[in-house]
């Protein structure tokens, strides 16, 4: 009995765990979207607060199944959630496994989206926030190179651009002293029209793709250790819940068991009794 209480609620501490960091995840990206002034990317590939939303209400239903059939010992739920999230175990396994053998289309599909990410930068400012910190994190600029910049309407370095920003770069771009503690928003103007030596003293020319590839090799162990123990959650979650539903069923067994037993016996008794009433 104690291992079966264990059980029930170690996967319902998990289960509530995650319904609230869930929670939290949809009522920040409520509050981004709501923030918003004029919301023009409405996608949930290039709007960041729209994804925290969906992420979030996703992760709120499996959560919720699992944490309410824990408590409740509903099997239904505990079913439907051992087999939400074994699809998505399932699912995961298969991406990583495509993501080895397609390697080059991948990265080719990742590069097209970057760039879809940069033509929309400045149309949503919570985009506009990622990329810039993707570039300061990574000192990188662009997706090849600090020249893919030329494809957004605002930094295309073209005579008919009214923008005062043509021909420049984002300031996330530019290279900071240490010692700089007022930040120069105009850093990046007029990057374009240098060429690489020269603008190198000035911003990172180096692409954000082959930066962050760059990284995820270097630090491979990490990467591979936060996968692992994010499958490895999942498959403890698995058995936590796999093991609860065997536990109510054998109980149910159980008790039907001595239900048919106390017939038996009440079937035996009584007639004797009647017997014996009427002598």
């Amino acid at each position: 009995m104690r291992g079966y209480r264990g059980i029930k609620y170690t996967l319902f501490i998990f289960c509530y765990f995650f319904w609230v960091v869930s929670a939290i995840l949809i009522a920040v990206g409520i509050y981004a979207k709501i923030a918003k002034e004029k919301d023009v990317v409405d996608t949930v590939t290039f709007d960041p607060a729209l994804l925290l939303m969906v992420i979030g209400s996703v992760m709120f239903l499996i959560t919720f199944l699992g944490c309410f059939g824990a408590l409740r010992n509903a099997t239904c739920l505990l079913k439907a959630f051992l087999g939400i999230l074994a699809a998505i175990f399932l699912l995961q396994i298969a991406a990583g496994v495509v993501g080895y053998i397609f390697t080059d289309m991948v990265m080719e599909r990742t590069e097209k989206l970057m760039m879809k990410a940069i033509i929309r930068y400045r149309e949503d400012r919570d985009l506009e926030n990622a990329i810039d910190f993707v570039q300061k994190k990574f000192q990188c600029c662009g997706i090849e190179s600090y020249q893919d910049w030329s494809h957004n309407v605002y930094f295309d370095c073209s005579d008919t651009n009214p923008s005062l920003e043509a021909c420049g770069v984002p300031f996330s771009c530019c290279i900071h002293l240490q010692n700089q503690t007022v930040l120069n928003t105009m850093c990046g103007f007029g990057m374009h029209v240098m060429d690489k030596t020269s603008a190198s003293l000035h911003i990172f020319t180096t692409g954000c793709l082959e930066k962050i590839v760059w990284w995820a090799k270097n630090n491979l162990l990490l990467v591979a250790g936060l996968t692992a123990g994010l499958l490895l959650l999942e498959v403890c979650m698995m058995s936590l819940a796999a093991a609860q539903i065997s536990r109510i069923k054998k109980v149910e067994r159980q008790k039907t068991t001595a239900g048919r037993h106390l017939e038996r016996k009440d079937s035996l008794w009584y007639p004797a009794f009647a017997d014996f009433d009427g002598e």
